[in-house]
């Protein structure tokens, strides 16, 4: 292998990493948790509107909501989890 074969390979698995550091920044950030809040509320208050229920985007925010607290406390409990995996 040549130096140019070698600095090809550098290249390329340096762009692969900025690939995969932005989709884990994009996994993790607060704004894809909004946005699957925001989708999910259409989404139930759309469903709940369609099966005639009263006053469905009113009802839609608690199951957004619960949605959007379990995402925004996984952090916390991930972080416990890890600290007593360490204990073994």
């Amino acid at each position: 292998m040549n130096l140019n074969e070698i600095e090809n390979r550098i290249i390329k698995i340096e762009e692969r990493n900025k690939r995969v550091e932005l989709d884990k920044a994009w996994e993790i950030s607060f704004q894809r948790k909004l946005l699957i809040f925001i989708l999910t509320y259409l989404t139930i208050g759309l469903f709940m509107s369609f099966i005639n229920v009263d006053r469905p985007f009113l009802n839609a925010i608690v199951p957004s909501l619960g949605f959007l607290f379990s995402t925004l406390s996984i952090p916390l409990f991930k972080n416990i989890w890890i600290k007593s995996q360490k204990k073994f």
